[in-house]
């Protein structure tokens, strides 16, 4: 991991979603994607530098069921609309990145017919709608590749991989590879919920893989008032950024939001700091910066609540949020004062049930600490330090409260 992946945050939009697409496919074009410019600076403002882009291709429903992975979606748009989304945020110093399903397509793929050796002949997970790629098929591999090489020469920075935990990893080295003898800088992400995330990423050739682990522990332990789960979730995700550079997120397009999973308010703050300061590449799910309430339920429609339609400008936006977004600037402003963060080291300094104080301690011997009070007691910390961030008072972070703190 190098150049520009040392110091990316991104901004995951879904973009069905959030531009208030029809549920099902169209054959009319709506320029939908151009709406998407208007927020770029809004990113920018909020310290991200990425644009983690939901899928984009034509599908016939929530985009996860692609029917040509060389098409924009009619809801969206076109392949002009994308070019010129790339070309605003690369003039802002956004990268783009995009959604890669590749694990299986939407049944009505004139693959599934052209080519039925392509395909396992099951479905994916159950659902009707998707039928699963063979990736023992080098065609399908050849394909892949293709498709990757293509968007990639349009300007796009990278691939998440859509579960990529249902794929045997050797897949992803036989396409990850040959691509990065065009496109070295391109950076891949792959979509693990559990399992041996090193050994993935080990076997695979890719970059990264989401950290399921911590953002489990994150939400639970502050809803549960229990850090001692966080604090082990911290050590595990200490091994695992000795092994890579994990992606690490507080929510996204498939779980409840944030601000539901947390319960408390007073908390939020906490699970920002965490985001903002352990090892790895972070995201903020669009809507999550402004304290958006969203809850995911196994239903049909049940992602709508957490894929909701954004207006068309920020300024459009509601005030409550506005304090929790000031919040991210103010963390991610931090982040970006200690780059050595991507890849610091993690160790509990004092745990308790409602308190945790951990380092992160950077290669040269740098520093900080990160304390986490959600008890009503005050929680004492070390002297020395100063808050960076939070809020510290006679050398004790109030009950309730956070504090990142800074030596000297």
């Amino acid at each position: 991991m190098s150049g520009w992946t040392e110091h990316v945050i991104w901004w995951h939009v879904y973009p069905l979603g959030f531009l208030g697409a029809e549920k099902e496919a169209t054959p009319a074009v709506r320029h939908r994607l151009p709406r998407l410019e208007g927020w770029l600076d809004y990113l920018v403002e909020l310290g991200c530098n990425g644009l983690l882009l939901g899928p984009v291709f034509r599908s016939s429903t929530h985009g996860y069921d692609t029917v040509d992975h060389f098409t924009i979606d009619p809801r969206l748009g076109t392949s002009d609309d994308l070019r010129s989304l790339i070309e605003a945020a690369s003039a802002r110093g956004v990268r783009v990145l995009l959604d890669g399903v590749f694990n299986h397509v939407g049944r009505d793929h004139p693959l599934v017919r052209e080519h039925p050796g392509w395909f396992t002949g099951g479905t994916f997970e159950g659902h009707d709608i998707l039928r699963e790629l063979n990736h023992d098929n080098p065609a399908v591999a050849a394909y892949v590749a293709d498709v990757m090489r293509h968007w990639l020469r349009a300007g796009v920075a990278g691939w998440r991989l859509d579960a990529a935990y249902a794929v045997a990893p050797e897949f992803w080295r036989k396409t990850v590879g040959p691509v990065r003898e065009e496109f070295p800088d391109a950076w891949f992400l792959g979509e693990m919920i559990h399992g041996d995330y090193a050994g993935y990423v080990a076997a695979s050739g890719i970059d990264s893989v989401t950290q399921y682990e911590l953002w489990k522990a994150i939400w639970s332990s502050l809803a549960d008032r229990n850090l001692f789960e966080l604090s082990w979730a911290l050590k595990r995700h200490a091994e695992f950024a000795a092994a890579f550079v994990p992606q690490t997120f507080l929510g996204n397009h498939d779980v409840t939001r944030l601000a539901d999973q947390v319960g408390d308010d007073r908390h939020l703050g906490h699970a920002i700091a965490v985001l903002a300061t352990v090892p790895g590449v972070p995201s903020v799910y669009a809507g999550d910066e402004q304290a958006f309430r969203g809850r995911k339920e196994d239903r049909p429609g049940g992602d709508d609540a957490v894929r909701p339609a954004f207006p068309d400008s920020p300024d459009d936006l509601a005030p409550y949020g506005w304090p929790v977004y000031r919040l991210h600037q103010e963390l991610f402003g931090l982040r970006r004062r200690h780059p050595w963060l991507t890849h610091g080291g993690l160790s509990a300094e004092h745990v308790a049930n409602e308190s945790l104080v951990y380092r992160v301690t950077g290669p040269d011997g740098q520093h900080l600490l990160v304390a986490l009070n959600v008890g009503d007691d005050p929680l004492p910390v070390p002297g020395g330090y100063s808050a960076g961030a939070g809020t510290l008072e006679n050398g004790s972070v109030p009950g309730h409260a956070f504090a990142v703190l800074l030596p000297g």
